[in-house]
């Protein structure tokens, strides 16, 4: 009876590891709105934090440039349970929108990382998944600006352009929903390593929850306001997970940007989070930091002490 226990224990676990990882991802890439996002760089450093925690299997899609020729991509979003955009682009052709759109209502994931959100500017169901963006010619005709105030989700309707930022410096990012699977227990502050604060984004805000905020600091061109730094949304039957952080591989190292992008990747394909937080996740008072993912940018340059 022991034999045959140990027997079907050892199959099972077998099985699992056959398996492999459960949740499909399709990484989307293949423009950036200037020269100012490393799509290239940034692209295999999301996949290595997806793929190094076992659960997601990630497909690279590289979509040509919107004055490129669409005629032979035709993803199939329909295989995928979270599609991961890295992509900023002005424009689809129709059909390719229009699969995406009943993609989210039927029930798909999607994440959206930092200039990810300034894709798509005159995209009406884009701004609707996407809650608030920058850029792309975004003014008040597009929403308002979207904050935290007192506590609360507070809107700005007043005209002007979408989209600012300060210089790259690390900034406390703080938990509104503490409670929410993708925060639940982490620190309810936490230090980001330098990286873009965006501010001044703005969008219909429609089915949208601020999940976590910055101060955007004035000394640094900021705004005054708590901003929107993770959202999570709502689009028909449609998850997403909305993260402004993540302008460059060295923002990317942070331990906070890749444990909340880990987890709002599987809250958006699958409504749950089952992965611990680390035990090096960053502090109130202090950042945590991968080097072995800074290394993946080439320009990286470590700093050797005396030998």
């Amino acid at each position: 009876m022991l034999r045959r226990y140990l027997a079907l224990t050892l199959f099972a676990s077998l099985s699992c590891l056959a398996a492999g990882p459960s949740i499909k991802v399709m990484l989307l890439d293949g423009q950036s709105g200037g020269p100012y996002h490393a799509w290239r760089l940034v692209t295999p450093v999301l996949k290595k934090q997806l793929e190094e925690t076992g659960m997601f299997q990630v497909d690279v899609v590289t979509a040509p440039e919107s004055t490129g020729d669409f005629t032979n991509f035709n993803p199939d979003f329909s295989k995928y349970q979270v599609i991961v955009s890295n992509y900023d682009a002005p424009e689809w052709p129709d059909r390719i929108k229009t699969a995406f759109e009943t993609y989210m209502k039927n029930g798909g994931g999607f994440v959206t990382v930092h200039a990810a959100d300034n894709a798509f500017g005159t995209w009406a169901e884009y701004n609707k998944m996407i809650g608030v963006g920058g850029w792309r010619n975004r003014n008040e005709k597009d929403g308002p600006r979207w904050f935290i105030k007192d506590g609360k989700m507070s809107s700005d309707p007043s005209p002007g352009n979408a989209g600012s930022h300060g210089a790259r410096w690390p900034y406390a990012v703080k938990s509104e929903q503490p409670e929410h699977p993708i925060l639940k227990g982490l620190p309810k502050v936490w230090m980001h390593h330098g990286d873009e604060l965006y501010a001044n984004l703005r969008g219909p805000g429609q089915n949208m929850n601020i999940i976590a905020t910055a101060f955007s600091d004035p000394a640094n061109r900021g705004t005054g306001r708590d901003e929107p730094i993770l959202m999570t949304l709502s689009y028909g039957k449609g998850r997403i997970f909305h993260t402004v952080m993540g302008h460059d591989v060295n923002a990317l190292s942070c331990v906070g940007f890749m444990v909340t992008f880990q987890r709002g990747t599987e809250w958006a394909a699958t409504g749950k989070v089952t992965q611990k937080v680390p035990a090096n996740f960053p502090t109130e008072k202090s950042v945590s930091y991968r080097v072995d993912l800074a290394e993946m940018d080439p320009a990286f340059k470590r700093v050797q002490g005396p030998r």
